[in-house]
């Protein structure tokens, strides 16, 4: 019997993980996280997202971009999962109402649209433009127009390695429970 026949799907439970394949042989003991372990996460879970904002920003003209960006973010999201388990790492997806699949669908819609949008100007796919402006406060900027591509697989790389969070953790976590005496 399937997991569709035996309730109906829902838009907040329509993409939970549902396999019993993913489960490990020993369960994690959750009562021996480490104080040291949590502490360093939390501090750096916010400097390893804004570098990895600066990593696809800069990525045009130095090395990054938005893989590199999007794997910098998704090791954050990891040691978060590390540090606090279940109720710290992939959960925070859920706090913030990103649902990882979704994730994956803008990021790799706005990657298609902006490798595409070019040929409705005449030029080849993946052309990029560049574009220069003067902001009072931060000076004299220059946008690329490949800096959408490079958010598009920023988005797409957060969402991958939030649903694998999402669906190994989950294994993890039922474990662990179950093992509780």
């Amino acid at each position: 019997m399937t997991r569709q026949e035996q309730m109906p799907l829902t838009w907040n439970h329509g993409d939970e993980p549902e396999g019993e394949w993913m489960l490990p042989g020993e369960c994690p003991v959750r009562t021996n996280r480490t104080l040291l372990l949590e502490m360093a996460a939390r501090l750096l879970f916010p400097t390893v997202l804004v570098f990895s904002v600066y990593l696809l920003i800069v990525g045009h003209y130095a090395p990054g971009g938005g893989f590199a960006g999007g794997l910098v973010a998704g090791l954050a999201f990891v040691l978060r999962y590390i540090a606090g388990g279940g109720t710290e790492g992939a959960e925070i997806g859920t706090r913030l109402n990103l649902r990882p699949p979704l994730l994956v669908g803008l990021g790799l819609l706005l990657a298609v649209i902006s490798a595409f949008a070019p040929v409705a100007f005449g030029r080849p796919v993946l052309a990029s433009a560049k574009f220069s402006a003067d902001v009072p406060v931060l000076g004299h900027v220059d946008l690329v127009s490949s800096l959408v591509l490079d958010v598009g697989v920023y988005l797409l790389i957060i969402g991958v390695v939030l649903d694998l969070l999402r669906s190994l953790g989950s294994g993890i976590e039922r474990d662990a429970r179950e093992a509780r005496p």
